[in-house]
């Protein structure tokens, strides 16, 4: 059992933090009201491409990714069970987690993001290509 402390401990004054040598913001606080950013009108952004697809009806078309992406197999380090990965330049930027729950449910597996890269149960070499490629992805090398 901890022994109690008799006495409180002291206060501290707070001690002050260190100060700017330039604020990037000083240039806003003398700004004259009439070009306050405040009111000013929101800029409006014109998309004719996206508005004339909508107007049609027509379906977007899917982003084309070209950066290369390797699937491989891999049974070491897995109690030699064989799982299928996806890596490469091609999957950054993208929501990882979104696309293996997706291939997971198009694929009828499980998959997963591990370091970067969607690691899906089974040797599913053949039909992950197909979907990352029915998904928008080019650039798809195939591995061992």
């Amino acid at each position: 059992m901890a022994a109690r402390r008799s006495q409180p401990e002291p206060e501290r004054e707070p001690q002050p933090g260190p100060t700017l040598r330039h604020n990037p913001f000083a240039a806003l606080k003398g700004a004259s009201a009439g070009s306050s950013l405040e009111n000013a009108p929101p800029t409006p952004v014109h998309e004719p491409e996206r508005e004339k697809r909508a107007k049609s009806g027509g379906a977007q078309p899917k982003p084309v990714i070209h950066a290369a992406i390797v699937v491989r197999r891999e049974k070491k380090g897995r109690g030699g069970k064989a799982v299928t990965l996806a890596e490469g330049a091609g999957l950054a930027g993208r929501d990882l987690e979104a696309l293996a729950r997706e291939l997971a449910k198009s694929l009828g597996a499980g998959a997963r993001v591990e370091d970067g890269a969607i690691v899906v149960q089974g040797e599913q070499t053949d039909r992950l290509i197909a979907q990352l490629e029915q998904r928008g992805f080019h650039g798809i090398v195939r591995g061992n």
